[in-house]
C-alpha cells in the first residue's frame, strides 16, 4: 500500500516541478521579449532625434509611390505634398469638390500639375493645371489652399511663388 501512495506523491510532485518549470520560462521568454521590444523603440526613437523630418519623409514618399501605381507622374521633379486638413473650408474651390479630410495634394510646380489624392481610397480624385504666379497675384486671386498643410521635401520648392490649382476649366 505504501508503493502506491508513494507514487502518487511523486507523480504529482512531478506535475507541480514541471509546471513550475514551464512557468519560470515562460517569465525568462516574456522578458525576453520585453527587452527586444524595448531596444527597437529605443533605437527607433534615437533615429528620429536624428533626423526628425524622416517621418514626414517617409509618409510623402509613400505617398507618391501610391502615385505612380495610378497616374504616370512628372520625371525629374519632386512634388510639394500638402494634406487637406479641413475640406469644407474648400469645397468653394472646383479643384477640391470631391476633396475630403485626409486627402493629400501632388503640386508639380515645373509641370504645372497639381493631383488630389485619396489614399484611404487608393483614388486620383483630380487632376488639374497649376497657375504659377508671385505671393501677391495669389493673394488676389482668391484661390488659396487654406485648408491644406504642406510637406515640402525638396530644397526651394515653392519659394517665392504660391501654386494654386488652376479652378478654372
Amino acid at each position: 500500500m505504501f508503493n502506491q501512495s508513494d507514487s502518487s506523491e511523486q507523480s504529482t510532485t512531478q506535475g507541480s516541478s514541471m509546471w513550475k518549470k514551464l512557468g519560470i520560462t515562460l517569465i525568462v521568454l516574456l522578458l525576453l521579449a520585453a527587452v527586444a521590444a524595448a531596444g527597437y523603440y529605443y533605437r527607433q526613437y534615437n533615429n528620429l532625434k536624428k533626423n526628425p523630418n524622416k517621418v514626414a519623409q517617409d509618409e510623402t514618399k509613400a505617398t507618391i509611390d501610391a502615385v505612380a501605381k495610378l497616374i504616370v507622374l512628372p520625371v525629374g521633379e519632386q512634388p510639394t505634398v500638402a494634406t487637406v486638413t479641413d475640406a469644407s473650408k474648400l469645397k468653394d474651390q472646383a479643384f477640391f469638390a470631391n476633396a475630403r479630410t485626409g486627402d493629400k495634394v501632388l503640386i508639380y510646380t515645373n509641370a504645372k500639375k497639381a493631383i488630389l489624392y485619396n489614399p484611404s481610397g487608393n483614388k486620383i480624385v483630380e487632376v488639374a493645371p497649376v497657375n504659377i504666379g508671385s505671393n501677391n497675384a495669389a493673394a488676389n486671386n482668391n484661390t488659396s489652399v487654406s485648408g491644406a498643410t504642406s510637406t515640402n521635401t525638396a530644397a526651394g520648392t515653392g519659394t517665392g511663388t504660391s501654386t494654386t490649382p488652376d479652378t478654372k476649366k
